[in-house]
């Protein structure tokens, strides 16, 4: 049987394929993205998921704000005899409080990527490995600058005054930061182990809510049982609250210091690599 001559849409539509084949097979391969732009290009999307989704700020903006308020004015001149010097202790423990619960979103990110396939669509991409998970975690440090940023300026507004000045707010945002971002190592190999956001977000919050409580956050070691008093002196958040205190008043231990970054590079160092190798398994 003999077919008839092509149409002039079905030629039209050869014509385009094979224009666009030797566009493709002359044309220069781009070059390939850097290690560093990679991770940037992460950190840009990690960042614009807050820009469109805002609501997943609440819970580290508003809560800690509401933590503030309560304690400050309910239990302040119970706790610390006046609500102006419980409002100065308990600030920089709020701090920490509000940026270390931001961490728990690194995990319900990942594991909202990995079980919406979107992981899958990285790998297949041809840049540095880790570059979706460093990326991701960078730009989750603009959240954790955002959460810190209003307990700071709330606590202006409430009229905290601390010693140290504007530097030794932004150390301590600093070092509250630098924790973070190894604490949130952690939260990401729980995002790549658990099935769903949701289980995540539940495993986070209750390891992270009793360690915080067990600190130095809202109230001093030496009003606790001995056993709970020894716990909570060695407790990591308890010793960040304590450097961050003391980062904002001029009188912090450079020991406290050392060792919330030693804590830091040493969670870094230990679930950075558990992190990637589930990373190009799962």
């Amino acid at each position: 049987m003999s077919t008839g001559p092509a149409t002039p849409e079905r030629s039209a539509e050869q014509i385009e394929t094979q224009a666009v084949r030797r566009a493709l097979t002359s044309a220069p391969r781009p070059p390939r993205a850097s290690a560093l732009a990679a991770t940037l290009a992460f950190a840009w999307r990690g960042m614009l998921k807050v820009k469109h989704v805002p609501e997943q700020l609440l819970d580290v903006t508003i809560t800690p704000v509401m933590f503030v308020l309560m304690f400050t004015y309910l239990f302040g001149g119970a706790i610390a005899g006046s609500t102006g010097e419980y409002r100065d202790y308990i600030l920089p423990g709020i701090l920490v409080m509000s940026v270390l619960f931001t961490t728990v979103y690194s995990g319900i990110s990942i594991n909202t990527d990995l079980t919406k396939g979107v992981v899958h669509r990285f790998r297949s991409l041809p840049i540095w490995r880790p570059a979706p998970l460093v990326g991701a975690l960078l730009g989750d440090t603009m959240r954790y600058l955002l959460a810190g940023l209003v307990i700071i300026v709330l606590g202006l507004i409430l009229g905290f005054r601390p010693g140290a000045g504007p530097l030794g707010v932004i150390a301590a945002l600093a070092l509250v930061i630098i924790f973070s971002f190894g604490l949130s190592w952690v939260f990401t190999t729980l995002g790549l182990l658990l099935r769903s956001p949701n289980a995540v977000m539940n495993a986070g919050f209750m390891a992270i809510f009793p360690l915080t409580f067990l600190s130095n956050v809202f109230v001093e070691p030496e009003t606790l049982p001995s056993g709970l008093e020894a716990f909570v002196e060695i407790n990591p958040i308890s010793i960040l609250a304590t450097a961050s205190r003391g980062l904002m008043e001029g009188n912090a231990e450079a020991s406290d210091i050392l060792i919330v970054l030693a804590v830091a590079a040493a969670l870094t160092a230990i679930f950075a690599p558990i992190t990637t190798r589930l990373y190009r398994t799962r």
